[in-house]
């Protein structure tokens, strides 16, 4: 029996508006039929501080330092903490939610994205464990926490559940939106990683806290580059990715690129949206 086929896009390079517009804008042209189950990979450029929806700028962003480094900024319309997008891989799923790879559960279909990112990182020869209730040590962030209420605005610093941990630390952070009857779940796959900028570009309650808090970074996150003898770059972290994906889901992703409606979409929700000091102020 043939297997299912999903649509594969690769767009290197885009801006952090154009980046969550174009995520945003395949799921709407999938929720009304016209592409099919979708999965993306891409980078950005400039580097880009997103936050999550319902993150609070003024408590939780220097945005003097941000301009100052010349980063991008953007609120992606999924929850989550802070993440710095610089040194990385970052992918996209969007898929309905009735489709019968998924449950309905939002948690559980966590794990069913993240058997993908699992089976990419076995590409690479890196030995994952998620993070389920019986990972030792594991606790589920509260509902504050994982909306980015309190406690550190920092995405690595606290996996969740289902996410991955290599030698007990997060290698990866994943966010999801369920909007007009389809998932969307993105997430940052860390090739390298410069903590220091990260920390600096975020408001802590303290120059104590940030202190404790970057001390003990370290023990919590980490990079695929840190982890190989030899250090790999986009394309190769893309194709491990992609074949795990495609393993994983049990499916065949067909190389496509955007439609033109897609393309159309996405410019409009730069100016309307991801583009505006509107959306990405308004909290």
């Amino acid at each position: 029996m043939s297997k299912e086929k999903w649509r594969y896009l690769f767009t290197p390079e885009l801006s952090a508006a154009m980046n969550m517009a174009l995520d945003e804008a395949i799921l709407t042209m999938h929720s009304e039929g016209k592409v099919p189950p979708t999965v993306r990979f891409y980078t950005w450029q400039p580097a880009t501080l997103s936050i999550g929806y319902f993150q609070k700028v003024e408590q939780e962003v220097d945005l003097d330092q941000v301009r100052a480094r010349g980063l991008g900024f953007v609120r992606r319309p999924t929850g989550g903490r802070a993440v710095l997008h610089d040194q990385e891989l970052t992918y996209s799923v969007v898929v309905s939610e009735k489709h019968p790879k998924f449950p309905a559960s939002v948690i559980e279909s966590y794990q069913v994205i993240s058997l993908g990112l699992m089976e990419g990182f076995r590409q690479l020869g890196l030995h994952t464990e998620m993070m389920t209730d019986s990972t030792p040590g594991a606790s589920l962030p509260s509902r504050s926490v994982a909306r980015g209420g309190t406690g550190s605005a920092v995405c690595f610093d606290t996996p969740s559940w289902y996410e991955l941990l290599v030698e007990g630390k997060k290698v990866a952070g994943s966010a999801q939106t369920r909007q007009k009857g389809a998932i969307l779940q993105h997430g940052a796959i860390l090739l390298d990683l410069d903590a220091d900028l990260y920390f600096d570009v975020l408001k802590f309650p303290s120059p104590a806290v940030k202190e404790k808090l970057r001390a003990s970074f370290d023990d919590k996150a980490v990079a695929i580059n840190q982890l190989l003898e030899e250090p790999i770059g986009v394309r190769e972290a893309e194709q491990a990715f992609l074949t795990g994906f495609e393993r994983a889901l049990d499916v065949e992703l067909v190389r496509d690129e955007c439609t033109s409606e897609e393309w159309e979409l996405a410019r409009r929700l730069v100016a309307t949206r991801y583009g505006s000091d509107e959306w990405n102020f308004s909290r």
